[in-house]
């Protein structure tokens, strides 16, 4: 039994662990599923990127894709024609544009598909968990173009286990369990109730609850974080000093590949990062398995929950060959009574007087 509506304009998310029915009511919104009883409403014309490939053909090149899913999705000839350029410039593929979409990356595959979907320019747009197969920068430029439509006051409905994201973009958020609406509201309020329950314990258990992305050309096995003594460990005191274990395999030899960690809040923001950039810290070469620890002597956050990431990358920082995001959740509990915030900064304070 699931009611709900979302009014022009809005950016609704959708959250919840897999098998909640996340996709399933998108494919009832799309027409692809009938619901057993009762009924949906829409108004406008609605663009939806649901699975990884949906609307393309794999025998027929990325050009002659773009005529196809596009008259799939409402448009004719001529509007095709006259955004094709656009449309293969913001997908990045003008050297692959002629080629058949069957030796398409997966990250292609789903760049090619947003690109064309948002060139529909749809009064509402479904976007399914498919956006976190593609790579940083097409992250980022699939973010500025949906939070280009919000501006525009087109209605958004995303789903995805990037609670970040969901916070980022939506001012409301459904939390399904079981088929069920578990709790609807103001983003905030639900985020912070499934992080209490379905979130904390599942996140172990379940990849998908992660995002990762990446061509494949290295794989990060395990991403942990230690005690000094190094055992691993999800809780730590502030100020405590910690290692990070990062064991990864490259599957072809890579020059100069950077090695980068972060740790950030839910929200995404960067509390704070480092790579193998830094000074003498550079690595050749990686070629077949490996383990990097990163020992930090003093951690320096206050209490709160935290997210570490890691990824390996091209001398250029521009290509992941594998990320893992918010892939270590870690709870720090504050030694220090009285400072507020996310850093905890050594400081002495000093008084002088004057008198008159």
């Amino acid at each position: 039994d699931v009611s709900f509506e979302v009014a022009h304009g809005a950016t609704l998310g959708i959250i919840g662990s897999n098998g909640s029915g996340k996709t399933t009511m998108l494919k009832c919104l799309t027409g692809i599923y009938t619901p057993d009883k009762g009924s949906i409403k829409i108004d406008g014309k609605l663009a939806a990127l649901l699975e990884l490939g949906a609307g393309f053909h794999p025998e027929l090149t990325g050009s002659e894709n773009i005529y196809l899913n596009g008259a799939i999705l409402g448009m004719s000839k001529r509007d095709v024609l006259a955004k094709f350029d656009s449309i293969v410039e913001f997908a990045g593929l003008e050297r692959f544009i002629n080629t058949p979409v069957k030796n398409f990356s997966s990250g292609m595959v789903v760049r090619l598909g947003f690109s064309i979907a948002a060139h529909v320019e749809p009064k509402i747009l479904l976007i399914d968990e498919i956006l976190s197969v593609g790579d940083q920068d097409f992250q980022r430029k699939s973010s500025e173009k949906i939070e280009e439509f919000r501006r525009e006051g087109r209605t958004i409905v995303v789903v995805s286990h990037s609670l970040g994201l969901v916070q980022q973009l939506c001012k409301e958020v459904i939390w399904l369990e079981k088929g069920q609406i578990k709790q609807i509201g103001n983003a905030t309020d639900v985020i912070s109730a499934y992080t209490g329950g379905s979130y904390a314990q599942h996140i172990e258990k379940d990849d998908e609850s992660r995002e990762r992305w990446g061509t494949g050309d290295a794989r990060i096995n395990s991403l942990e974080l230690l005690t000094s003594d190094g055992s691993p460990t999800q809780r730590i005191e502030s100020d405590s000093a910690v290692k990070i274990r990062c064991e990864m395999t490259a599957h072809t030899r890579l020059e100069s590949p950077i090695l980068r960690v972060s740790i950030t809040k839910l929200n995404g923001d960067v509390i704070w990062a480092t790579s193998t950039q830094r000074g003498t810290n550079t690595v050749r070469v990686l070629d077949g398995p490996a383990t990097a620890i990163l020992d930090i002597p003093k951690l320096g956050l206050l209490e709160g929950t935290y997210y570490l990431s890691a990824s390996i990358s091209d001398p250029t920082g521009t290509t992941d060959f594998d990320h893992c995001q918010n892939w270590v959740r870690f709870n720090v509990h504050k030694t220090n009574l009285f400072d507020e915030g996310v850093l905890s900064v050594t400081s002495t304070w000093s008084l002088e007087r004057h008198h008159r």
